[in-house]
């Protein structure tokens, strides 16, 4: 895979991070550019020019000039003094993320760095070295430095790594694989920590998942409202085309071509009295699309930044200049994420009150309570819709917004903080939810569906049944529903469900 700084889609991405016998190479355009900019450092070092964190000190200490003598001892401290993270290991998905995305930040040519260096990197990457990363200490402005730290340290073979092993010294894992380890100059360990990578990180591999869910959010939707023998006139194009919101002419136009042709949808055409359902059935195409709407637009900023230069400061050689600016603040993705959260929270809000529709009797239109053969004897799918209660409550905690909050660091030199990695990993961990939440309401659709047989669902539909019945049988009597709920899980990781809609 060629890296150029400007390449990266939010597919290339999740291919590379996720295939773990990737291999990148830089393009010779970047190459050049980052030759380019590597001189112009070498020439300011030279000349003994006093620049941000090149000849001076960082943060509060930005005032401190630094002698040529100890310009590598000051990059290596910026590393070690900086990998002060806490908490668990992130992910291998996530730390290759944050490794692919900084690789292509710096091909970019703007940061200085020498090509050695960045070379060593994309060699790490190639090998699949996994540095030890912990979760937490990033405030998401000034970039996220701690957790890009941990990343440099185990470059410069003083970190940590995961191995088949289990965790050993970087610098034993780097000389097994034939690298040796990185001896930092002036400006480098700048730029390989200076940057907003780890919440890019978690943000491309949470939306990249919550735009296939958006997708299951309408076979879910209509796989229930057939199984609640609900109308599908709220669905009729000409409802929303005069409103013209995008998502929600999407959703719509999806619900009538998942339930057209069904039998138990024409079997209650005439005669059942029913003027509208409520709104978890009729309002889906308005509540779904805003949802739809936001995802993609999350999806906009991420890919945007998958591609952006977020160090400090940044080089412009054609100009022969230097600019000291915020591009790492991580804003831009706070207030996203946070809006990712928000949007997966109700996709789970609308898709657990269906749930709870088909469960009760009083509201299942027809279908036996908790959808049970035998009820009182077996509780059927009754703790099902406790599950996704509890998760729907949990999502509503975390969709408080990280972006308003701000705690000053640095002596009040970085008096505003966007708190990006935090609304990062909350977006993660509702994307997360969803997914167990869409897939308990395709347990209790299937199950509904079968009740009404012999009539049949439309043939789309059916597809989606059987999928599901080839990992989840029918229900006759109890059984340990999780293995049920973690059945589905792992099919919609397939994604056969959302493709009956390609």
């Amino acid at each position: 895979m060629q890296i150029s700084g400007n390449n990266l889609t939010l597919d290339s991405f999740y291919s590379a991070v996720t295939n773990t016998s990737t291999q990148l190479e830089l393009t010779p355009e970047s190459r050049a550019a980052v030759l380019r900019a590597r001189a112009l450092v070498d020439e300011w070092v030279e000349q003994g020019k006093v620049i941000y964190g090149v000849t001076t000190g960082f943060g509060e200490f930005a005032n401190v000039y630094i002698h040529r003598n100890e310009l590598e001892t000051l990059q290596e401290n910026l590393i070690i003094s900086h990998a002060a993270g806490s908490g668990a290991w992130l992910t291998d998905d996530v730390v290759r993320g944050i490794m692919l995305i900084r690789i292509n930040a710096l091909a970019k040519g703007y940061s200085g760095i020498r090509l050695e260096t960045l070379d060593v990197l994309i060699a790490m990457f190639n090998a699949n070295i996994i540095p030890c990363v912990p979760e937490q200490g990033s405030v998401g402005s000034s970039g996220d430095l701690v957790q890009l730290s941990h990343i440099a340290l185990a470059l410069i073979g003083k970190g940590r790594c995961k191995t088949e092993h289990g965790i050993e010294p970087s610098d034993v894992v780097l000389q097994r694989h034939g690298i040796t380890p990185v001896r930092l100059q002036a400006k480098e360990g700048l730029a390989l920590i200076n940057g907003t990578q780890m919440q890019c990180a978690f943000g491309a591999l949470a939306v990249y998942k919550a735009l296939r869910l958006m997708q299951v959010a309408d076979v879910a939707g209509a796989l229930s409202a057939d199984a609640l023998r609900s109308t599908d006139r709220a669905y009729d194009e000409r409802l929303h085309q005069v409103r013209g919101m995008k998502g929600q002419l999407e959703t719509a136009a999806n619900l009538r071509t998942l339930m057209s042709g069904s039998a138990i949808r024409e079997s209650h055409r005439t005669g059942d009295g029913k003027v509208q359902d409520a709104y978890s059935i009729r309002c889906m195409p308005q509540v779904h699309g805003a949802s739809r709407d936001a995802i993609r637009y999350v999806a906009s900023v991420i890919e945007t930044e998958l591609n952006a230069a977020t160090d400090n400061p940044l080089i412009f050689p054609e100009q022969g200049d230097h600019l000291e600016g915020g591009n790492f603040h991580g804003q831009p993705l706070a207030l996203a994420l946070d809006f990712l959260a928000i949007a997966c929270a109700e996709l789970c809000n609308i898709s657990e009150r269906r749930t709870e529709r088909m469960v009760n009797g009083a509201l299942s239109n027809g279908l036996p309570r908790f959808l049970t053969t035998h009820g009182g004897v077996q509780s059927g799918m009754m703790i099902v819709q406790y599950t996704a209660a509890s998760i729907v409550s949990e999502n509503k905690v975390l969709a408080h917004p990280a972006s308003v909050d701000s705690i000053p660091t640095s002596a009040n030199q970085e008096d505003h903080n966007s708190m990006g990695s935090i609304a990062a990993q909350k977006a993660m961990r509702v994307v997360e939810n969803l997914q167990t939440v869409l897939a308990i309401e395709l347990l209790c659709a299937a199950q509904g569906i079968d009740f009404h047989r012999p009539l049949t669902t439309s043939p789309l539909l059916q597809r989606v049944m059987q999928h599901i019945r080839t990992v989840v049988p029918f229900a006759e009597t109890d059984r340990i529903v999780h293995h049920d709920i973690e059945a589905i899980r792992t099919l919609l990781n397939t994604g056969v469900i959302e493709h009956v809609l390609a």
